[in-house]
């Protein structure tokens, strides 16, 4: 068991996709659903508090580039306390310790196109999302960076799978925390 070997009272979860898999709304409804537990979307940090380098110099992909030191020394103290929805769409540099489960979402590319285009994305940005997720690359990150048994791949194609995986992290979350989900 993870958490054992922490002082953590409640465990951390970092919820990873692709973009347009459902991430932010799965970890809003989780944190909502356990008492104690906060939901961080980190891509919102990384704006806030200004824990990036600038914009990208691809003008097409609309992002900041990551100062990852910045989000870690950031959030450092959070994990350390537990109790933690983390949400983004990269998962590899991350401490190891700080999750005690990491959920991968993945979506249909039929179903993450539509979402992505609903967004405004350049076709730039949605086809290198596509790809993303056509290759497994959240999954395969999360694979390298972190142990097996604490990886959870779900499926998140419509808001069935989206109930049924709030469902589930919650209860198991709950189970760690002794805290009882209350699930709508």
């Amino acid at each position: 068991e993870n958490m054992a070997a922490t002082t953590r009272k409640l465990p951390n979860v970092l919820i990873t996709g692709t973009p347009g898999t459902g991430k932010t709304t799965t970890a809003e409804k989780v944190a909502a659903a356990l008492e104690g537990f906060t939901n961080v979307n980190v891509g919102d940090l990384v704006k806030t508090k200004n824990l990036h380098g600038g914009k990208h110099e691809d003008e097409e992909l609309d992002c900041f580039v990551l100062d990852e030191d910045m989000v870690c020394d950031e959030l450092e103290e959070q994990m350390t306390n537990g109790g933690n929805v983390v949400d983004f769409h990269t998962c590899d540099f991350f401490p190891e310790r700080w999750f005690d489960l990491v959920v991968v979402l993945r979506c249909d590319n039929e179903k993450l196109y539509p979402r992505l285009e609903a967004r405004g994305y350049s076709a730039k940005k949605i086809e290198e999302n596509v790809d993303a997720e056509i290759m497994c690359v959240v999954a395969e990150d999360a694979r390298e960076s972190y142990k097996e048994e604490i990886i959870w791949t779900l499926e998140s194609n419509s808001l069935a799978d989206m109930e049924a995986n709030v469902a589930r992290i919650a209860t198991q979350l709950g189970q760690w925390g002794g805290v009882t989900p209350s699930l709508s």
